[in-house]
């Protein structure tokens, strides 16, 4: 009986208290379940399935592509560097969360994908993702 007057309190405590133990995980879990969801995912390129009822293209992406011979394509549009930033400038200006995706060709120069995304920059765009492949063998 707890608390009895006879009782010896000189005795060996012989359990472990689990219930401050699974507290402290189950704080855990939930900050880790609530911090999971704020976590960027980078864009990779997959081969997606189609359905007939699917759009082709999310409204609030912009696909640029950069080619090796230098031309730059807006949405699968053939496009002058410079209009790139005023093209850009007014699709913002009608969507201002507008996102980019930049696909550079692996042979094309460096400073050709930095005049890509200054201009971009400079329209107003403030998220945007260099598109890549991953290896194959890399974990």
């Amino acid at each position: 009986m707890a608390g009895a007057v006879g009782e010896d309190d000189d005795d060996i405590i012989a359990t472990i208290n689990m219930v401050p133990f699974i507290d402290i995980c189950l704080v855990l879990l939930i900050i880790f379940m609530v911090t999971s969801s704020y976590i960027v995912r980078s864009a990779i390129e997959v081969e997606l399935p189609e359905a007939a009822s699917g759009t082709s293209v999310v409204p609030t992406t912009l696909a640029i592509e950069v080619r090796s011979n230098g031309e730059v394509l807006l949405n699968g549009s053939l496009i002058d560097l410079s209009q790139v930033e005023s093209t850009t400038r007014s699709l913002v200006e009608a969507e201002p969360e507008l996102q980019a995706i930049i696909a550079g060709d692996r042979s094309v120069d460096y400073g050709r994908v930095i005049d890509v995304v200054d201009a971009i920059k400079l329209a107003g765009i403030r998220s945007f993702a260099l598109n890549i492949e991953r290896e194959t063998g890399t974990p």
